[in-house]
């Protein structure tokens, strides 16, 4: 009998993968990302507590300044991060990485949740805790990059945005429990219990998710762009060095992307809980309400913005929700100064927005990138611009209101970050329904650069 040879990539994407190896492929992608945003959710939302018990108690501001300090240091090893996990996810595979990251990721969350307070081990405390942010932050630099080359590898061509909005639902979702053990906590325990013990909670429940998700990542085949990389003898010796030297216009243009999402993220689904509670006078639990809604919103209008940016493309979708940012962003902040009916109002249309953006940034910088370099430019371009625009928001805007008594402050901010994303988007082509293998990446061997091609 003739052996016929496998189809190419993007033919077993759209019509050889059983739906349930798809539906895995989306687990595997998601879970990682929904662990992580729970942590970081559940540390942003209880940061007055863990002010208070890691920290020297004679100063708030100071000890909350100091927690919001190790949640920006934290993302400042991001992109070290990026640079060992992005190029190895192209060298060994992104099913590999994935493992990695969530397996480090949810050991440092069990030792947070168990880590003593300052007043039984003193200054140990705090160093101890900056330590754990750092591994988790050095993990989380490999977990953007691996799980969205990942979803976008395994989408249907034609449904590759819907595909890959799922990893911000992930991430929504993440946000969303975080939040609901937030509020389960402030209306369930007293302030001294959540203090003395409630705290731990978040913490605790991650490190069991994180199992979870490295048995399903574990269990998963990598991806058919990358098998056929394996196969064509085209895996890149040396990606971080093809990525500067042949994409790195690329990696601008993805980091313009998504610093229009870091800011409005970390402002709408983070900070915007501290805001509330410091400086419009609402009770932590009405926060968390808010909070809780706006991620239930989310998880609606995500994946079917993911889905108009299949059948319209990325650019209308995406450069529309960076217009209506740079129009909105200031008056909303002026309209949540009006009351608690007023802040619903703002902060559901920055929700709408930022949804937006999620359901179409990353499949489109997903697909700006080689197969060959995708994982590391991903990787390294959303770590940068974490640790520059998205781990700083609360240090800077609690920084910024204090020095200038305006509580209008983020809204200017989220209007800088639109004109970044909008300058990026507009230098774009569209790419909705483009294969993700390009010429480079299956070429043979023999008419390569010795130096880019793997054995």
């Amino acid at each position: 009998m003739t052996a016929h040879p496998a189809p190419p990539a993007e033919e077993l994407t759209e019509a050889t993968i059983d739906p349930a190896i798809l539906r895995r492929s989306i687990a595997a992608g998601a879970v990682g990302v929904f662990v992580h945003w729970f942590d970081w959710a559940a540390y942003a939302y209880l940061a007055s507590t863990i002010a208070t018990v890691f920290f020297p108690s004679s100063d708030r501001t100071a000890g909350l300044l100091a927690v919001f300090g190790v949640f920006a240091v934290s993302f400042g090893i991001r992109p070290i991060g990026a640079l060992v996990f992005g190029p190895l996810g192209d060298r060994i595979g992104r099913k590999r990485t994935l493992s990695i990251v969530i397996f480090v990721m949810s050991g440092a969350t069990l030792v947070i949740g168990l880590l003593p307070g300052y007043s039984t081990i003193g200054i140990a405390a705090p160093v101890l805790l900056v330590v754990l942010r750092l591994a988790q932050g050095f993990a989380a630099g490999g977990e953007f990059g691996s799980a969205a080359s990942f979803l976008a590898e395994y989408a249907p061509r034609r449904r590759r945005g819907f595909g890959v909005s799922w990893l911000e639902v992930g991430s929504l979702l993440g946000f969303l429990a975080g939040s609901f053990v937030f509020l389960l906590l402030s209306v369930g325990l007293s302030g001294e219990q959540v203090a003395t013990w409630g705290w731990r909670i978040p913490f605790l429940i991650a490190a069991p998710l994180g199992i979870i998700g490295f048995v399903i990542r574990d269990k998963i085949e990598d991806t058919p762009e990358y098998r056929t990389l394996e196969a064509t003898g085209n895996i890149p010796r040396s990606p971080i060095r093809e990525l500067f030297r042949d994409n790195w216009k690329q990696l601008l243009q993805a980091a313009g992307l998504m610093t229009m999402m870091h800011v409005p993220f970390y402002a709408v689904l983070t900070y915007l809980v501290t805001y509330e509670t410091d400086y419009l006078g609402h009770s932590p639990g009405d926060a968390a309400l808010l909070s809780t809604v706006i991620s239930l919103v989310g998880l609606v209008l995500v994946p079917a913005f993911g889905g108009l940016s299949d059948r319209v493309g990325r650019r209308p979708v995406l450069i529309g929700a960076g217009i209506a940012l740079l129009v909105l962003a200031t008056p909303a902040f002026l309209l949540m100064r009006t009351g608690v009916a007023g802040t619903w109002v703002a902060a559901l249309g920055l929700g709408v927005v930022l949804a937006a953006i999620l359901g179409s940034y990353a499949v489109w910088s997903a697909e700006i990138f080689p197969t060959r370099t995708r994982q590391g430019g991903l990787s390294i371009a959303y770590n940068v611009t974490a640790a520059l625009f998205a781990g700083t928001v609360p240090y800077l805007m609690t920084t910024l209101i204090s020095a200038t008594g305006s509580t209008i402050v983020p809204g200017p901010y989220l209007m800088v970050a639109a004109v970044i994303g909008l300058a990026a988007a507009f230098s774009l082509r569209e790419t909705a329904g483009t294969p993700l293998l390009q010429a480079g990446d299956v070429a043979s061997s023999s008419t390569q650069d010795p130096e880019r091609i793997g054995t």
